[in-house]
């Protein structure tokens, strides 16, 4: 249905006397479409983890915000007020998840670093306490910081290097069957044997971990439901088996996987 601008009019006002939750929800809906239009004008550079309904979900944040905070006797049209809004919870929403992904790269070589470091000092894969007390954090520090670190795509599928992406990742070194000449077969199967040693070397839950999600495929929410522990703590358990086996790979095979 078609709401004639008198109608509208008189929503407003009847709005701003009474605070009718109906009254707001009717307005909102009336004013949807803005929230297409506005994502549809601008030029948005999105981050990987958002989509167009993120997008258009902080839009309508936007509007919301607009219904509840705009007063008719100001003089400005609704529409022109609630398209500042609108972009402007798009773009505040961008910014802090694009300052949220450069801190979690940050804390992702970090943890990357102090791994190879204590790998390389103990000759073994350190313990989580371990890298905890060598970054100076408590146990829940640490912790929060594997789950910033998980949401820079902490996997065995990254690039092993920390430059321009260059360098192929762990899996594809090892499952690369058109490599030619002999060198390059016997680095492989160097390559795979670490991997192997480095698995082994894992905790049981570790390598439970590993084996779930990447031979078994299942998600980090299944992986939750099989261990019996929730789905942020599967993204811990991920995200430090990950940093262990590449700080094991690095040592053993330096010239392949240093970073």
């Amino acid at each position: 249905m078609v709401v004639q601008a008198t109608d509208i009019d008189g929503l407003w006002t009847r709005l701003c006397a009474t605070r009718d939750p109906a009254l707001r929800d009717q307005l909102i809906v009336q004013y949807a479409p803005l929230v297409k239009y506005v994502v549809g004008r601008m030029a948005v550079s999105m981050p990987g983890v958002l989509n167009s309904e993120d997008i258009i979900s902080y839009g309508t944040i936007g509007l919301i915000q607009a219904v509840d905070r705009y007063d008719p006797s100001v003089g400005v049209k609704f529409e022109t007020y609630a398209i500042r809004r609108i972009k402007g919870a798009i773009i505040d929403a961008i910014r802090s998840l694009q300052q949220l992904s450069r801190d979690a790269s940050r804390r992702a070589r970090d943890l990357d670093h102090a791994f190879d470091a204590l790998t390389q000092q103990f000759g073994r894969v350190p313990t989580n306490r371990e890298v905890a007390a060598h970054l100076g954090m408590n146990a829940e520090e640490f912790g929060q910081a594997l789950m910033d670190a998980s949401t820079s795509v902490v996997s065995l599928n990254n690039p092993t290097s920390d430059g321009d992406g260059d360098r192929p990742s762990l899996m594809e070194q090892i499952a690369d069957d058109d490599t030619p000449g002999v060198d390059a077969q016997v680095e492989r199967q160097h390559l795979y044997a670490a991997l192997v040693q480095a698995i082994q070397d894992l905790s049981e839950r570790d390598r439970l971990v590993i084996n779930l999600y990447y031979y078994e495929e299942l998600t980090l929410k299944e992986i939750s439901e099989v261990l019996s522990v929730s789905t942020s703590r599967v993204s811990q358990l991920h995200a430090a088996a990950v940093f262990k086996l590449r700080a094991a790979l690095r040592a053993h095979m330096p010239q392949q996987v240093a970073a």
